[in-house]
């Protein structure tokens, strides 16, 4: 780390800031937010102040004069932006005296850079590459805009306010500290997030035993909870802000097997991970089992996320879990995610309705043969249906013969997509008389079978069935 992240008090002196045009207004309306105190000498004589408040234009101080001989008394900081060959000069003028100085996009010349800002009122992020690339750094910034709730400077505020008082009810900083982390990850904190603070001042102020209160659990942290979360299809980038944030929140991860591992990565590193899904033909420990272990784990304390492979509304059990959770007094949440038929028809651009050809979807699920065989197929002829099948791979000929009989022409378009969002996702196109034989080309599952006219609706360059596909449409059209 060749520069060490530090923040700077605006409000001990001024900031002296050189140059002219966007660079130079760029930097004057970062600092006029940030509540700064700008000296201003713009190089090319321009003084423009467009896009600035009355409130933070009142702050800038517009000087002319040769800015190699500003008076430097009373500047904290020396800042050069489109200024050209004054740049340089400046710098050698601010080392000699030691005072900080940045000239934009000359890292020789300058002793500090500006990282990327998150601004959360009493929460900045900053986030730097060591000058190497800027760009990065602002990917890197807009990650961390969606994962920090909207009002987590209100929450450091507030924790601000009362922090001298709760220091002389706790003189112990351990449990002082294990105070805070119940307040933050507490009901409390949760209203001033929510925007609620009149109510978390109120339950703040009637907690009578500050002690007790940090000390209830041993761990120190709020009563035991599981959330269950929808990872998705696959793909991380497709998880929920909320998904995320309960991910980097909790103690232990129950999870299934379908559940990537790029997925997990994005959980909190100590948190523990319990493997407890199976796939098809593999033993698993029980769905009784699972909610157990969610029980226990939240009775003794826990924050735990079930993570759970699509959505858990959708053939995930999750209403077989909660149905636990209630009868056991656990508090639960559920946080949903993309389910995979959702998640192959955007990555396959699949339109699962359609205009005058497809103004329904039936979900169903097959993981065996003996589900297909239970299903009444009759329901499910019309043409203008859309059927997607989770974990129809085996159960394929079942589903063929079952949708045949029923009457569903032969020559109705399927598709089956397999590892959707994934990077090695895989599809086979072609119609329903083929459907087992799709299968066996995708090279294993998961897969999504989607059945409908919709299918001949996908993109052309991803799937060269659809063009046998296509003629089967001309010939019936003849």
């Amino acid at each position: 780390m060749r520069y060490l992240p530090i923040f700077l008090d605006l409000k001990r002196g001024v900031v002296l800031l050189a140059g002219s045009g966007d660079l130079a207004r760029a930097k004057l309306r970062l600092l006029a937010s940030a509540g700064a105190r700008v000296r201003w000498y713009a190089t090319g004589g321009d003084h423009d102040l467009g896009g600035l408040s009355a409130e933070e234009t009142s702050k800038v101080e517009l000087t002319a004069g040769d800015v190699l001989n500003a008076d430097l008394d009373g500047v904290i900081s020396v800042l050069c932006a489109g200024a050209g060959e004054v740049g340089p000069l400046l710098s050698a003028r601010a080392k000699a005296i030691g005072l900080p100085v940045n000239v934009m996009d000359d890292l020789e010349h300058s002793t500090f850079i500006f990282p990327a800002v998150v601004d959360r009122g009493d929460v900045v992020v900053a986030v730097g590459t060591g000058g190497a690339s800027p760009v990065v750094a602002r990917r890197v910034r807009e990650l961390i805009e969606t994962v920090l709730p909207a009002r987590i400077g209100d929450l450091a505020g507030f924790i601000g306010r009362w922090r001298k008082i709760i220091h002389g009810r706790i003189p112990e900083f351990p449990l002082r500290r294990r105070f805070w982390e119940r307040v933050v990850d507490g009901e409390i904190g949760a209203l001033v997030l929510a925007g609620r603070n009149d109510e978390a001042e109120a339950a703040l102020n009637d907690i009578d035993d500050a002690s007790a209160f940090a000390a209830r659990l041993p761990s120190g942290k709020a009563e035991g909870s599981v959330t269950l979360v929808g990872a998705g299809p696959g793909d991380p980038d497709l998880l929920t802000v909320k998904a995320l944030r309960a991910l980097q929140d909790a103690d232990v991860i129950f999870y299934d097997e379908l559940v990537s591992p790029e997925i997990l990565d994005r959980a909190r590193r100590d948190a523990a991970r319990v493997p407890v899904g199976r796939r098809v033909g593999k033993p698993g420990i029980g769905q009784n089992a699972i909610n157990q272990l969610l029980i226990e784990a939240a009775q003794a304390g826990r924050r735990v996320v079930r993570l759970k492979g699509g959505d858990p509304f959708i053939f995930g059990r999750g209403g077989e879990e909660i149905e636990a959770l209630r009868q056991a007094g656990v508090a639960y949440s559920v946080i949903p995610g993309i389910t995979a038929g959702l998640g192959a028809a955007a990555q396959f651009e699949v339109p699962l309705t359609f205009r005058h050809e497809a103004r329904r979807i039936t979900f169903l699920t097959a993981h065996k043969a003996k589900d297909a065989e239970a299903v009444d197929w009759s329901t499910l002829t019309d043409v203008k249906m859309t059927i997607v099948v989770y974990m129809g791979m085996t159960a394929a000929p079942s589903v063929r013969a079952g949708l045949l009989a029923a009457g569903r022409s032969a020559r109705t378009p399927v598709g089956v997509f397999a590892r959707v969002t994934r990077k090695d996702a895989a599809s086979a196109i072609g119609t329903l008389d083929e459907l087992p034989g799709l299968v066996e080309k995708i090279d294993g599952g998961p897969a999504i079978l989607i059945i409908g006219d919709v299918v001949s609706h996908a993109a052309p360059s991803r799937h060269p069935g659809l063009t046998q596909l296509a003629s089967y449409f001309q010939v019936a059209a003849e």
